[in-house]
């Protein structure tokens, strides 16, 4: 049998929900979902806080990584005794298509995977077939400091099929750091503040908006952030998102 580490949270729960869970024999503290499933399955770490030595006791066959969630050199090193490293990057609502076969055609849940494309093309069929007002948001990942994400990103591309277009416009890094007195900023319609990574609760609502002069919002990041099969539920709850 397969003996599989994912380091990558919204994997975990796809592996689980494609029938897997008996075969990974080891996760990150971020991994929390199913709750009742991963909860037997043992930690190794962060995501970005690996510890290769309970990884390398684990035996593992496949150690699934993300280019955006783990860090390059605990990759490498993990390469050098795991039989396959298994490296994702989606960067788009579709790519959750090929997430789903290829995880389902390397573990055997070909038939499962095939389900899960079904309902999300289903979804994502819907969403498409809708026009939503285009609005300007800044979305909030990280404070101390501040942070945002790119159009070059999973959560900026699934922002925008509701109409949600993240500024900047254009940025040199994936997850720019801003000081919140960009004269861009002065375009932004509405400012979402992200459940993840960071932890903004309905405090941080009202020093954003005085900061910035701009209305905002709570927005669930498991939803906006998570590819795999949460990604069908985040469709549903951006189509709702949107409405209020």
């Amino acid at each position: 049998m397969n003996r599989i580490v994912s380091l990558v949270p919204s994997i975990t729960e796809l592996l689980c929900d494609l029938g897997l869970a008996e075969q990974i024999v080891g996760r990150t503290g971020f991994c929390i979902h199913p709750r009742e499933t991963v909860r037997r399955i043992p930690k190794v770490g962060g995501t970005k806080s690996v510890n290769i030595e309970k990884v390398r006791a684990l035996e593992p066959t496949h150690v699934i990584v993300n280019l955006d969630e783990n860090e390059k050199p605990t990759a490498e090193e993990i390469a050098q005794f795991v039989p396959h490293l298994v490296v994702t990057h989606p960067l788009g609502p579709l790519d959750n298509l090929d997430l789903y076969r290829r995880m389902g055609g390397l573990f055997g849940a070909q038939a499962k995977a095939e389900a899960l494309c079904a309902e999300f093309q289903a979804a994502y069929d819907a969403v498409a077939a809708k026009k939503f007002p285009a609005r300007s948001v800044l979305y909030l990942i990280w404070k101390d400091p501040w942070m945002t994400v790119s159009r070059d990103t999973y959560i900026s591309r699934t922002l925008a099929l509701f109409g949600l277009n993240t500024l900047p416009v254009e940025a040199t890094e994936r997850y720019p750091k801003l000081m919140l007195d960009e004269p861009w900023l002065s375009t932004v319609e509405q400012v979402l503040l992200s459940s993840e990574p960071y932890s903004f609760r309905e405090k941080h609502l009202q020093e954003v908006s005085e900061r910035l002069g701009k209305p905002a919002r709570l927005i669930d990041g498991e939803m906006t952030s998570w590819y795999g099969s949460r990604a069908i539920r985040g469709l549903a709850y951006l189509a709702e998102f949107v409405k209020k």
